[in-house]
């Protein structure tokens, strides 16, 4: 049809609204499909694709996990979305706003209940840390995200360098055989502006000095109050990128629903 509406014994179909939710679906579909690619990939690489049982290996968190979970929820929805607009599916697009709708309800419970159990929070994150230190060398991604939080936050473990001793390539332990015994990774070194190339080794036995001495050369403030303190001076970014996430959830809700309702409107007066 050449003109804007679909018009049946005047009830229509807005296309402005169809193929507005069909291009807001069609960048959520290939960003998931984005995420999962990359996951999928690092996963081949890493040799898990091919033995599945390694999955659970790991004892810290696997980053990758947040790249195909996300990848794969984001795909699913911008599938669903897709095609329910594109073909006026009222199934696939009530799945789509439900499910959008869950996952809103979802981190708004997330949200409140973070803010009301601030203590229980800190626990967990101190937790998650201090258990992916003791995985620090099982994974290379997960070894990676630790070094990069370390070096952003300017800290080195959960509360402080010792927490390295529960790694048990770190553990100042005489029966450590490491070369890495009662040090810290080179992300937890003070970086030389003048150093082009980053000294791995800068780390090494660090932990044998006071705490005086080890000062200059390695962070000593924790990660968790770190980013406890870097959530403060960010909170109005940060709110602002919880509440635009929100905000794109309820207008995707609103359009996949005002669709739904001209869809039946027209099926209605058939």
């Amino acid at each position: 049809m050449s003109r804007k509406h679909h018009r049946i014994k005047g009830a229509e179909v807005s296309c402005c609204v169809k193929y507005f939710l069909f291009g807001f679906n069609i960048i959520f579909w290939l960003l998931g499909a984005a995420f999962l690619g990359i996951g999928l990939w690092a996963w081949a690489e890493k040799g898990v694709l091919s033995n599945l049982s390694s999955i659970t290996d790991l004892g810290g968190f696997d980053p990758v996990w947040l790249f195909i979970v996300v990848g794969g929820i984001m795909f699913i929805l911008g599938f669903a979305g897709c095609i329910g607009a594109l073909r006026e599916n009222t199934l696939l697009l009530k799945f789509f706003s439900v499910f959008l709708g869950l996952i809103f309800f979802l981190e708004l419970t997330a949200g409140i209940l973070a803010f009301v159990f601030k203590d229980w929070i800190k626990d967990q994150l101190n937790f998650f840390i201090n258990n992916n230190i003791k995985a620090y060398r099982d994974d290379i991604d997960l070894q990676n995200l630790i070094d990069f939080a370390q070096e952003y936050w300017l800290c080195c473990g959960a509360h402080g360098p010792d927490d390295w001793n529960q790694n048990i390539y770190f553990n100042c332990t005489d029966k450590n055989p490491s070369r890495e015994r009662c040090g810290v990774p080179f992300s937890c070194c003070v970086k030389d502006p003048a150093e082009d190339v980053i000294n791995t080794q800068c780390g090494y036995d660090i932990r044998l000095q006071g705490d005086l001495d080890r000062q200059k050369d390695i962070y000593t403030k924790g990660c968790v109050g770190q980013f406890e303190k870097w959530l403060q001076d960010n909170l109005i970014i940060v709110a602002g990128i919880f509440v635009g996430i929100a905000l794109l959830q309820i207008f995707g809700i609103c359009l996949a629903q005002n669709l739904v309702s001209d869809v039946k409107a027209v099926k209605a007066s058939w």
